[in-house]
């Protein structure tokens, strides 16, 4: 369970990173991460899988690639992964 806004169609993580906007409103839901990336640049997945077999149950039922539909930093402009890389996120 986690604290988490939507925005552009995701659930975002609150944190210092970029959220929530002051129209955005917080609630606790319970949700994954795909394997690549983290919090601050992944949009969350509602899930309610609570063990290994249960995740990949759910990513084998979806006709939603994670990458895809999860990429926040794709979302926010074309230029955003290359300006984590000059800040030193990798």
């Amino acid at each position: 369970e986690r604290e988490v806004f939507r925005r552009g169609g995701m659930w975002l993580t609150a944190g210092e990173w970029g959220g929530p906007r002051d129209d955005e409103t917080v609630e606790k839901r319970q949700v994954r991460y795909r394997t690549v990336g983290d919090m601050s640049c992944t949009g969350a997945v509602d899930s309610h899988a609570g063990t290994l077999d249960a995740v990949i149950a759910e990513i084998a039922a979806s006709r939603l690639t994670e990458r895809g539909a999860t990429r926040a930093d794709d979302k926010l402009s074309e230029a955003a992964m290359e300006d984590r890389k000059r800040e030193g996120y990798f």
